[in-house]
């Protein structure tokens, strides 16, 4: 929006100093900034207001005891996190660009369902929320349209070639079409290495990724400031490769596909690590508020659609691997548990419940899972050049 304002008060004012506008970099830096200080300056009034309207969280009677202090802690807090980044990336994105526009869709779409899920476990006083069924299906609504579309807003070199792409598809009667090189699945850390998927493999790996990926932020949001600041590190990543991959020279360079427009997405990593560390500021032990699935279902959405757009899935992988964990962890644990009739492997999951149960204190399950998204984010990184 002020891109759009600025170019418009140049051509017209003549006020050259407005060109700042346009550097990608200025922007992000800014979006960051914009979406800490919203996140910090609304936090105490959106917490008053979920206190008064008595949205507590409702503490599971068979999770660890430690956490029935927190019952009455008011949850849904992840609104705050949406309004930061929605409100801070349409400041200073540029609106036409359509790889941010289906990241906000996704976004602001799983948190509507997360919403949901989190007025029912409020109202009717359930620790469970919404059936998994119905949550299942409006993840995959969400998913599936957005796949879709990527599949032909990565392989389009601009908005107008979109179209063009699906009727030619539509033309040959849904079979795969020739796509190029950015919309296979990129090995990491091998140069040039990228596995030709078709358009049906893009479609299944994106609907996966950005389902598979908001569950897993879901499953991990369990301690005071344990899924926030993972989420917002990753995010800031994912927005180093969309800046990276949308440049022709840098992508040149470091041996990635080019990604026409892809750059921008650097706006939305910007600011939900500003949106982040503002909310963390209220999230952190004790925790005055908790995102509920309403943050947690869309911060995943959204890293999972910043991974398919640069082309990261893999990477994704990596550095959410704190994610990966904690899903796997309950997966197993389901699985054995039905398999042996009732033995388990952990003491209780997600895994971050075992680490409680075995006698580390919530504060250093959370500061030990911090650092193991660091030194994942770094690796996962090194991969720009280590190829």
């Amino acid at each position: 929006m002020l891109l759009a304002l600025t170019q418009w008060m140049n051509e017209t004012l003549g006020w050259g100093w407005l060109r700042v506008f346009n550097y990608l970099t200025f922007r992000a830096v800014f979006a960051a900034l914009t979406a800490f200080f919203i996140g910090l300056l609304l936090g105490p009034r959106v917490i008053r207001e979920l206190k008064l309207l008595k949205i507590g969280q409702a503490v599971r009677s068979y999770g660890p005891k430690s956490h029935l202090v927190k019952d009455g802690t008011p949850t849904m807090g992840g609104i705050l996190i949406l309004i930061a980044v929605g409100a801070s990336t349409l400041l200073w994105m540029d609106l036409t660009n359509r790889f941010v526009w289906v990241v906000l869709f996704v976004t602001l779409s799983l948190g509507a369902v997360g919403w949901s899920d989190d007025y029912r476990k409020v109202v009717h006083h359930n620790p469970e929320g919404m059936s998994s069924r119905e949550k299942y299906f409006w993840q995959s609504l969400i998913g599936i349209t957005a796949s879709v579309y990527l599949a032909f807003a990565v392989a389009a070199p601009g908005n107008d070639h979109i179209w063009r792409l699906v009727l030619d598809w539509v033309s040959s009667g849904f079979t795969s079409i020739p796509l190029p090189e950015r919309s296979g699945l990129l090995i990491p850390f091998l140069k040039g290495v990228s596995l030709p998927i078709g358009i049906w493999g893009f479609i299944v790996l994106s609907y996966f990724v950005i389902v598979g990926t908001s569950n897993a932020v879901n499953l991990t949001d369990g301690l005071d400031g344990l899924a926030i600041l993972p989420s917002a590190l990753v995010g800031i990543a994912l927005g180093i490769f969309a800046y990276v991959v949308g440049r022709v020279d840098y992508a040149s360079y470091l041996n990635f596909p080019y990604v026409p427009d892809a750059g921008e997405v650097v706006v939305v990593g910007a600011a939900l690590i500003g949106a982040g560390l503002g909310f963390l500021w209220y999230n952190a032990y004790p925790a005055q508020v908790f995102m509920g699935d309403v943050g947690a279902l869309a911060l995943g959405g959204a890293l999972g659609t910043m991974a398919i757009i640069t082309r990261q899935e893999l990477v994704l992988f990596i550095m959410g691997g704190v994610f990966v964990m904690e899903t796997v962890s309950v997966i197993l644990q389901v699985g054995y548990f039905k398999m042996t009739h009732g033995k388990r492997i952990f003491l209780m999951t997600p895994i971050h419940h075992h680490f409680e149960m075995k006698g580390w204190k919530e504060t250093q399950v959370v500061v030990r899972f911090w650092i193991i998204t660091i030194v994942l984010v770094l690796i996962g990184l090194s991969s720009l050049k280590i190829r």
